[in-house]
Parts: structure tokens; sequence; C-alpha cells
């Protein structure tokens, strides 16, 4: 059998290793957190499936029940596309 993914709607912000402050602002209201440590440099995303740590580049995905969870940049690009 062969199953397609439902098309849907997320939002999502890069970490670029210094947009602290626009992290924070985009984790605020989702039902899991993301926490910066030592000294902002590690950012790690408490996701349902446990800690992940997101690396500079990687994508920071809110999900459809406002969960949280990192995304590398490649497979980002292949499976999301900017809505106009």
């Amino acid at each position: 059998m062969k199953f397609r993914k439902k098309p849907i709607v997320v939002e999502a912000i890069q970490w670029t290793g210094k947009n602290h402050d626009e992290i924070r602002a985009f984790a605020k209201g989702a039902t899991r957190t993301a926490n910066f440590y030592d000294d902002g440099t590690v950012l790690v995303i408490h996701t349902l499936e446990g800690d992940h740590i997101a690396s500079v580049g990687d994508w920071i995905i809110k999900g459809v029940h406002r969960e949280l969870y990192p995304c590398k940049p490649d497979i980002f690009a292949e499976t999301y596309e900017q809505e106009d």
C-alpha cells in the first residue's frame, strides 16, 4: 500500500545561532519548549519523542498540535515550500 502525507501548513523558523529572541517568541504557546544551554550556543527542543539538539541552520517547526521539533535544512527543503 502507498500513502501520501496530508498537506498541512506549519509555522517554522530557522535557527541561526544568533536569533535567540526570535526562537523564544516563536516557542511561546507551544505545547513543548525549547531551551538554550552553554551560553546560548546549544538549542535543545523538547519533543514528544524526547529531547533533540538543534544545530545551527536547522529549522524549528511548530506542528499541528503546537508541538516543536527540529528539522535538518535539506529535509525541510524537500518537504516544505513557502506559502504566499
